[in-house]
């Protein structure tokens, strides 16, 4: 009867087995998150989930509201524990000034963040979505333009609390945002992230319902054919995570392009919008959400500046504090969530702040063909 052959194993470590062990489980784990990321694109109460910080009919907690649900892996992550239960300061206060940059942890230690998310009645959160109006109204004091007599106009401002406070502190604002029609057909209106009349705008906890009335106007206005009437009138405009729902990454350049034609000469555009920290060359492009590389802005201003206007300088270091380096997943979390991985892509919030220049921007065609 022929002897069966040994077969002779190599012992494998145990180290190694543990390690190999973790990498199938970071691959499943990545993979499933991906997944979710891509549903993501396609459901508004997704879209909603990362652009808005909490899960609450309204779209961001307000002083007195009860403490959000927080995964107990993440509570030791939160402001209150991280940065702790600041009273905020009675008057503005001076920060570093403000470039085109990145959201990062350090900006929530500011005294400036704590005044501005009070004035908009807000709870400190590390959340993106309130360091994009932190941002913006910093922007915008630190270079004298949040004061009395000022126009500014807001593009697809949804019911964000921004037209109140510039109203309370005597800026007169067009408030602007999609047709009804379009809202519907792209989940805004569901999600309750559309304005279609003044009356949704007002926050009386915030600025006076007569001084609101007298002085914010409600407008519709397609952010991809800006009407001609809007053109040359005011000091300042904004946008807050808006640009990357345009059509394509081009769509949401040709908009920064153009918003600057509202603008009086020396007056500011101050937009937001998502920004990929994992690649510079492949990304997210697509009709409803697309992901701007550092390639994208760098174009971007270079265009800017060739047409004669002033774009802050780019600083997209991404931070290395603690907060800095987590990566929310899908279902997101109300706080940490700085960064979040949207399919494949790490994103966090960019905002870019541009001065229009002497020289009148010459409007490139808009029809831009969608991917």
């Amino acid at each position: 009867m022929p002897q069966r052959r040994k077969i002779f194993r190599m012992p494998v470590p145990r180290s190694l087995k543990i390690k190999l062990i973790d990498y199938f489980i970071d691959q499943i784990a990545d993979r499933v998150a991906n997944l979710l990321g891509q549903q993501a694109l396609s459901s508004p109460q997704m879209k909603r989930s990362f652009d808005a910080p909490d899960k609450t009919e309204e779209p961001l907690r307000r002083e007195g509201d009860p403490p959000s649900d927080q995964p107990a892996e993440t509570e030791w992550m939160s402001y209150a524990k991280i940065i702790g239960e600041l009273a905020p300061p009675r008057h503005p206060t001076a920060a570093p000034r403000r470039q085109s940059e990145l959201c990062k942890q350090a900006d929530f230690a500011l005294d400036a963040y704590r005044y501005w998310t009070s004035a908009m009645g807000l709870v400190p959160t590390f959340h993106r979505k309130h360091w994009e109006f932190f941002y913006i109204c910093q922007a915008l004091y630190e270079r004298g333009l949040l004061t009395e007599g000022r126009k500014g106009l807001g593009f697809g401002v949804g019911r964000e609390p921004l037209p109140a406070l510039f109203a309370s502190l005597g800026c007169t604002i067009v408030a602007t945002d999609q047709a009804a029609d379009d809202a519907l057909r792209g989940g805004w209106k569901e999600t309750r992230q559309h304005a279609n009349d003044v009356a949704v705008l007002e926050r009386p906890d915030i600025c006076a319902p007569e001084i609101f009335r007298e002085r914010v106007s409600f407008a519709v206005a397609d952010m991809n054919n800006i009407p001609t009437e809007l053109a040359d009138r005011f000091d300042f405009c904004w946008s807050v995570c808006s640009l990357e729902h345009l059509g394509s990454l081009e769509h949401g350049l040709r908009f920064v392009e153009n918003s600057i034609d509202t603008l009086k000469i020396g007056g500011l555009a101050v937009h937001t919008t998502e920004f990929n920290l994992r690649s510079n060359a492949a990304t997210l492009e697509s009709p409803g959400l697309s992901i701007y590389r550092r390639g994208d802005l760098e174009k971007l201003a270079e265009r800017l500046e060739q047409a004669g206007h002033y774009v802050e300088p780019l600083d997209l270091s991404p931070g290395t504090t603690l907060v800095d380096g987590y990566i929310d997943l899908p279902p997101y979390h109300n706080e940490p969530h700085l960064r979040l991985r949207i399919g494949e892509y790490d994103c966090t919030s960019v905002g870019l702040i541009i001065t229009r220049g002497g020289q009148k921007l010459v409007s490139q065609p808009t029809e831009v063909r969608s991917p």
